[in-house]
C-alpha cells in the first residue's frame, strides 16, 4: 500500500482547513502518550518510530487524493495547500526499542498546527500497533528465556498489519519471521519449515522427507505430526537424519504442532539422543503465548525453537494499544484538556521526562516529567494526590526525549531493526524483574515536576466550571 497524506481520518483534513481558513500559522505541540500497559503488563516496548520517520520525511498528497477531497466539497484554495502539503515540524521522541510506561510522553510533535493535525492519525496508526505487538513479543521473550523465537503469525495477521507486526516482533526479541517480505525489507533473519500439505500430497510420509531433505539440506526441519508423532513421523525423521549423516548433512530439526506438547517434546528428545541424534532440535508451535511457553518451561519441556504466530500477530488478547495525541501547547501558551476521570486530565506545554537510575545504573523505577526548560528536579510529586511526593535529588537522571526530526528531516542515523532489538535487550537488563513478572507486576511511578504540576492545576482551576 502506497502511503499518501490521505492515509488519516476524515475530521483531521476537515479541522485542518478550518485552521488554514482561520489561522494557518499556529504552532502547535502535540504529546503522544498511552494511558495502560496492554496484557496487564509492567511496562511497554516503544516500535514504529523508524517507520513514521521514513514516511513523514517524503509524505505528500497525491492528485488522486486531491481530487477525491474535491468530491468531497472542500475549497479550491485549501487544496492547492494540500497539494504542496509538507511535513516540516520537530520531533522529540523516546528511543525506539526502549521500556516505556502509561501516562508520561512517549513522543513530542512541534508543528504547524495543520501539519501537526493531519499527521496524528498516521503516527497513531504505526506507534500503537507496533508498541502492542513489541510488548506481547518481548513478554513471550522472557518465557522463552534462551529459547529461539520465530514468528510465523503472518497469515492469522489482520491482512497487512502482518507485515508491520514482523518489524515490531523483532524488535520485541524475536529471532526471525516467515513472513518473506518484511524479513527482506527490515533485514530480518528468516526461516520456514513445512506445512502437512506438504506431507500429504505423498503417497508415504518417509519419501516426503526424503525429497525435502535432499532439496533443502540446510537447516531442515520436518514436521513429524501429520499422522502419529511417535509412531510414523519421529521414526521417518531418524531415517531421513541417517541417511542425512551418510551425505555429510545433518537434520537441523523436528518440529511438533499438535498434541501435548510437553509430553511429545520429552519423548521426542529421548529417542532422538537414544539414536545419537542429540544435535537435533525440537520445534514447537501450536497457538503458544507467554504463558503456555512459561509452562512449558516450567515442565522441562526440552524444546528449542518456538514458532509462535495467532497470538502474537494479534496482540491477543488486548488487540489494540490506548495510546493517545493530545495538544498540550498552542502558540507559546500550555493547553489542558480537562476530564471526569482524573487519569484523561493531559499535562499542559512542552515537556521533558526524565528517568532515575540507581548507582548500578538500574532503573530505580521513576519517571519524572518536566517542563522543556526544567534542568535540575529534586522532588517528583504524585500525579494526583498532593499528599505524596518523592525525593529523587540523589539518583541520575537521563533524559529520555531526544530530538529525532528539525524542521521535517531526519537529524539521527537509521538504525537497523536488530539493532533496536540489540538496544531494547539492553534496556529490559536495567528494569528489576519484579515490573516484568506476569502476575501482580510492581508499578512504575510516574510523577511530575512542581512547576509542571502548578502549572496544570492552574490550569485546570482556569477552565473548571
Amino acid at each position: 500500500m502506497n502511503i499518501t497524506a490521505a492515509y488519516t481520518d476524515l475530521y483531521q483534513i476537515t479541522m485542518a482547513q478550518v485552521y488554514f481558513g482561520t489561522k494557518p500559522n499556529g504552532r502547535a505541540v502535540f504529546d503522544y502518550y498511552f494511558r495502560h500497559n496492554p496484557f496487564k503488563s509492567g511496562y511497554s516496548i516503544f516500535a514504529g518510530l523508524e517507520d513514521v520517520l521514513g514516511i513523514l520525511e517524503t509524505l505528500k498528497f497525491s492528485e488522486s487524493d486531491i481530487s477525491y477531497l474535491k468530491q468531497k466539497g472542500f475549497e479550491n484554495d485549501f487544496l492547492d495547500y494540500l497539494m504542496n502539503f509538507r511535513f516540516k515540524g520537530n520531533i522529540y521522541s523516546s528511543k525506539e526499542g526502549d521500556v516505556v510506561f502509561p501516562n508520561r510522553p512517549i513522543l513530542q510533535v512541534e508543528a504547524n498546527i495543520i501539519e501537526a493535525q493531519i499527521i496524528e492519525t498516521l503516527l497513531l496508526n504505526i506507534l500503537n500497533f507496533q508498541t502492542l505487538i513489541a510488548t506481547k513479543a518481548s513478554r513471550i521473550k522472557f518465557s522463552a528465556k534462551d529459547g529461539i523465537l520465530l514468528d510465523m503469525g503472518l497469515r492469522r495477521a489482520h491482512a497487512t498489519g502482518g507485515y508491520y507486526a514482523s518489524r515490531a516482533a523483532a524488535i520485541g526479541g524475536f529471532d526471525s519471521t516467515s513472513n518473506v517480505k518484511a524479513a527482506e525489507d527490515y533485514n530480518i533473519p528468516s526461516s520456514g519449515t513445512m506445512a502437512h500439505s506438504f506431507i500429504q500430497s505423498y503417497d508415504e510420509e518417509l519419501q516426503a522427507f526424503r525429497d525435502f531433505a535432499k532439496m533443502r539440506p540446510n537447516n531442515c526441519v520436518l514436521l513429524i505430526d501429520t499422522y502419529n508423532t511417535l509412531k510414523s513421523g519421529l521414526p521417518n525423521a531418524i531415517t531421513v537424519a541417517k541417511e542425512m549423516e551418510k551425505s555429510g548433512e545433518k537434520l537441523f530439526g523436528v518440529r511438533l504442532d499438535s498434541g501435548d506438547l510437553a509430553y511429545l517434546a520429552k519423548k521426542t528428545r529421548a529417542v532422538l539422543d537414544d539414536a545419537n541424534l542429540a544435535y537435533v532440535k525440537i520445534v514447537a508451535s501450536n497457538q503458544l503465548d507467554e504463558y503456555v511457553i512459561k509452562s512449558l518451561k516450567e515442565q522441562g519441556a526440552p524444546i528449542d525453537i518456538f514458532g509462535v504466530g495467532t497470538n502474537l500477530v494479534t496482540g491477543k488478547p488486548d488487540a489494540a494499544l490506548d495510546g493517545v495525541y493530545k495538544l498540550s501547547e498552542y502558540n507559546d501558551t500550555p493547553r489542558i484538556k480537562l476530564s471526569e476521570n482524573i487519569i484523561k486530565t493531559s499535562l499542559p506545554s512542552k515537556k521533558q521526562v526524565y528517568r532515575m537510575l540507581d548507582d548500578n545504573g538500574m532503573f530505580y523505577g521513576a519517571d519524572a516529567i518536566a517542563l522543556f526548560t526544567e534542568c535540575n528536579v529534586s522532588l517528583m510529586e504524585h500525579p494526583f494526590d498532593s499528599t505524596k511526593s518523592l525525593d529523587i535529588s540523589s539518583f541520575k537522571h537521563e533524559p529520555l526525549l531526544e530530538q529525532v526530526m528539525k524542521n521535517g528531516k531526519r537529524i539521527l542515523p537509521l538504525r537497523s531493526v536488530m539493532e533496536i532489538s540489540e538496544y531494547s535487550q539492553a534496556r529490559l537488563k536495567q528494569l528489576p524483574n519484579e515490573y516484568k513478572r506476569f502476575q501482580n507486576p510492581h508499578i512504575y511511578k510516574i510523577g511530575l515536576s512542581t512547576l509542571l504540576k502548578n502549572e496544570r492545576d492552574t490550569l485546570i482551576k482556569k477552565h473548571k466550571f
